[in-house]
């Protein structure tokens, strides 16, 4: 489903990526785990295209990325990407379900329908109660919970996660890993994690090493 190839990035003078290949199928769990320096989250953003190589390939359903104008990439990255951080990015002036539904309409759904769905992911992340609450008046956990909710509301095929347990306490950390297992299980949505935590990494289906820019 998503397949990179060759992937370079540098900084300067820095080779941060040296030729990464990849490649996810439909329905995967992927943690990418390394220590700091490694080239993870530079990857990860530039899987999700939110950055560019400097040189390689990455298609998502053979559709070739880096081959689309700015704008189509941006209505087909809203469209079939999610994304989760290790902060949540939430805007303070919208409430929970606000905040959802923002994707989907960016990609131009009616608001009725994009509301009702986004209703129903909170309500199934356990926020049944909280949808009219503004980010302020959120645990972290359940803002956490409300960025997972909007990186689902547009059904995308895969959702990259850069550290997201890594502002959540052990709990909080350990329900949002069963989650993603959860949604993994009964969406088929892929899932492409870096992170830290060897705890999060074991509930993956698979997990890669990076190591100077490379998988290992």
């Amino acid at each position: 489903m998503l397949k990179a190839e060759k992937i370079t990035r540098k900084f300067g003078e820095v080779s941060v990526l040296k030729g990464v290949d990849l490649t996810i199928e439909q329905g995967e769990i992927v943690s990418i785990v390394g220590s700091s320096g490694a080239g993870k989250s530079t990857l990860l953003h530039i899987l999700g295209t939110l950055d560019k190589p400097d040189s390689g390939a990455i298609y998502l359903n053979d559709e070739a990325l880096l081959k689309l104008t700015s704008k189509h990439l941006a209505a087909f990255r809203n469209k079939n990407m999610g994304f989760i951080f290790q902060f949540h990015h939430l805007l303070p002036e919208f409430d929970a379900i606000e905040n959802v539904s923002i994707p989907g309409w960016i990609a131009g759904a009616s608001k009725r329908s994009i509301r009702e769905r986004a209703a129903y992911l909170l309500e199934t992340l356990g926020l049944a109660n909280r949808m009219t609450h503004k980010p302020g008046e959120l645990s972290g956990g359940e803002q956490q919970r409300v960025a997972v909710a909007r990186a689902l509301i547009n059904k995308p095929a895969i959702v990259f996660a850069d550290e997201p347990t890594g502002n959540l306490d052990s709990k909080n950390a350990r329900e949002l890993h069963q989650l993603f297992v959860k949604i993994n299980r009964e969406t088929q949505t892929s899932f492409l994690i870096v992170t830290h935590n060897e705890e999060l990494a074991a509930l993956s289906g698979r997990t890669l090493h990076m190591k100077d820019g490379l998988i290992v």
